[in-house]
């Protein structure tokens, strides 16, 4: 359940880190939910669309497509199509990994090594809603490889810096777990207490990719969350 303190993201509140006729980039809350699910909670989609009728005055349906989601209690930014040329091609560009994505992640317990390529094999449980991580291929796994680097030491915590070779589900969140250094506030995969507003410290900091249209390089950083912690990390 989502606790009153979170805020969530509305057509006037929401974070729009980068747009331009083709593509939209926000910066996702905690609590937002990218695409609708059983809870019937209003999605991020949804809101973007009713972003773009206003601020452009459209009338009738809005185009847009989603290209990628993060975690629900998961923040940072996420990128959507305004076009069904600009689509395709985002669709094309995460198949090919041809986008990098660079996720903050704040842990308590360090990670043995500063830095390091995490190799697990994945099986995702459905009615738990959970990843159990393997350390060799079992029947219906999936190989999942990460890359990390302790890039700051705060008075509890340690900031890691993450980029993602493959795109599992939960696979941050419990690749950094099976190693003993499970994200603060995730209490799904080991952390001892939640977050007040049930969020997780795992953001989506910056993406690089080349636009879909225009060819040009494109380099996009998400403010932190409003936390004293996170502040400490800039």
């Amino acid at each position: 359940m989502i606790q009153k303190s979170k805020i969530i993201s509305t057509k006037d509140n929401l974070q729009v880190i980068y747009e331009d006729n083709h593509i939209i980039v926000v910066n996702k809350r905690a609590g937002d939910i990218v695409q609708g699910d059983k809870t019937g909670d209003k999605p991020l989609s949804d809101v973007v669309k009713e972003y773009i009728a206003e601020k452009y005055n459209k009338p009738g349906n809005v185009y847009l497509g989603t290209v990628h989601r993060l975690d629900r209690p998961t923040t940072g930014l996420v990128i959507f199509a305004k076009t069904s040329k600009a689509l395709p091609r985002l669709n094309k560009l995460f198949v090919s990994k041809d986008i990098s994505k660079t996720y903050w992640a704040l842990v308590k317990n360090k990670p043995k090594k500063d830095s390091d390529t995490l190799i697990n094999w994945l099986i995702k449980n459905p009615k738990n809603n959970k990843s159990r991580a393997h350390i060799n291929e079992v029947p219906d796994s999936k190989k999942a490889i990460l890359h990390y680097k302790t890039i700051k030491t705060l008075d509890n915590y340690f900031l890691l810096e993450v980029n993602l070779e493959t795109g599992r589900h939960h696979q941050i969140r419990v690749q950094l777990s099976t190693i003993g250094s499970p994200i603060k506030g995730d209490l799904k995969y080991g952390f001892d207490r939640s977050n007040k507003d049930a969020s997780i410290s795992l953001h989506a900091r910056n993406i690089q990719f080349t636009h879909p249209v225009s060819k040009e390089e494109l380099n996009i950083t998400a403010p932190l969350p409003k936390d004293p912690i996170w502040n400490a990390c800039l």
